[in-house]
């Protein structure tokens, strides 16, 4: 798959290191491999969910995913004796080259993600093809892996191995760690989720503030409306944009991204799990959180014909028991680094906590990402008593 206006990568010689041939992905076959690939490194280890292979296509697709309004991107394979034997996404958004330099992204930086190997020169032979495609577009340093923005699957799992992961969370194998950081990359971020026990509530503090806002007749936090999901979505999406806009790692959502990304979401969305909530009738945050549809993939096998649409669908209308995962919330920023902000988080969470047990049959949740440094957040997750249950790490190299 070639997705480069300036030059034809088809037509620059392969990379070869001890036998290994690393081509750009051209073509349906290529691509296919590429997909394939995973699936079959991953098909014994017990905690790797097998993502939807409609999905994975979608994502990589120009056309079909936004992304590729604002990016270009090279895929490439490995063979070992015209044996498919690994695999690495090579990618650069033009959002993320405008960001400030001291948010993570900006000027020079391109990325890479999509990372199987079936063993470290595999994977040493990838990384260093992909370097080799950003340094010929100019970039001066490689940050990854991203998969393929910092909106999808960011980060390599480092600690957490022994479970699966939630929905829309990446699962790596434990070997990928060394074999990054032997090829020179640092740290650049750590990102932790927390899991808590959700069904005999939280601590009494947590109760107490959450009282506190509820006797605040300026506040007020209700579901997410279904049958206004577009104005809603638009809503959430707008408020994290000017939430995020500060932190590590942030590239805006695009209108397009924006649709895009609420069509993806509805059908997951469920009313009771998701909140919005106002100050004097002003939208100032929100809480997304999902239920945990990987416990539906699982068997799978990235195949949704010829029957499991209908399973899918079939649990989907009524996810009861379903656990959850917040993978996103924000507060606008005159609100941040307030005692209302954390008031306005914790009646979400409680709110939400309360459905997913007493409709859901929810037993526990998983919060995050995290960054390392987001202390706010750290504090919440800290006061509602949960723990850091898996760890992934963004990582850098200069160029």
């Amino acid at each position: 798959m070639h997705i480069n206006s300036e030059r034809d990568m088809n037509e620059r010689p392969n990379f070869v290191s001890d036998q290994i041939d690393i081509v750009p992905v051209s073509g349906k076959s290529d691509l296919d491999a590429f997909i394939d690939l995973a699936y079959r490194l991953n098909k014994d280890d017990p905690n790797w969910v097998p993502p939807l292979r409609a999905d994975v296509k979608e994502l990589l697709t120009p056309g079909k995913n936004p992304f590729f309004e604002h990016a270009r991107m090279q895929l490439f394979l490995a063979r070992r004796g015209g044996r498919v034997v690994g695999r690495i996404s090579a990618h650069i958004d033009e959002l993320a080259l405008k960001q400030p330099p001291e948010q993570g992204m900006g000027p020079g930086t391109g990325n890479w993600g999509m990372l199987e190997a079936e063993d470290e020169a595999i994977a040493a032979a990838l990384l260093a093809r992909a370097e080799e495609w950003l340094r010929g577009e100019g970039m001066t340093r490689s940050l990854g892996p991203l998969s393929l923005s910092i909106w999808d699957e960011p980060g390599l799992l480092v600690r957490g191995h022994d479970h699966p992961p939630m929905v829309m969370m990446g699962h790596h194998k434990a070997d990928y760690e060394g074999w990054v950081e032997a090829q020179g990359y640092t740290v650049a971020k750590k990102l932790f989720t927390y899991d808590l026990e959700v069904r005999d509530g939280f601590p009494a503090i947590v109760d107490r503030i959450v009282k506190s806002g509820e006797r605040n007749s300026a506040i007020t936090v209700r579901n997410v409306d279904k049958s206004q999901f577009a104005r809603e979505a638009e809503i959430i999406l707008s408020i994290l944009n000017e939430a995020w806009s500060k932190n590590w790692g942030f590239v805006p959502f695009t209108d397009s991204e924006k649709a895009y990304g609420a069509k993806k979401l509805k059908p997951i969305i469920l009313e009771g799990a998701n909140m919005i909530a106002e100050i004097d009738g002003e939208p100032v945050a929100f809480m997304i959180s999902l239920p945990d549809i990987n416990a539906k993939l699982k068997g799978m096998n990235g195949k949704l014909f010829p029957f499991n649409w209908a399973r899918l669908l079939l649990w989907l209308r009524n996810p009861r028991p379903a656990n959850f995962r917040v993978p996103l919330m924000g507060v606008v920023r005159k609100y941040q680094n307030t005692r209302l902000a954390s008031q306005l988080a914790f009646m979400m969470i409680e709110y939400i906590r309360r459905y997913a047990v007493g409709v859901q049959g929810a037993r526990r949740a998983e919060v995050g990402w995290v960054l390392e440094d987001n202390q706010g957040m750290i504090a919440i997750a800290d006061a509602i008593e949960s723990k850091v249950n898996r760890e992934y790490r963004i990582y850098e190299k200069p160029l």
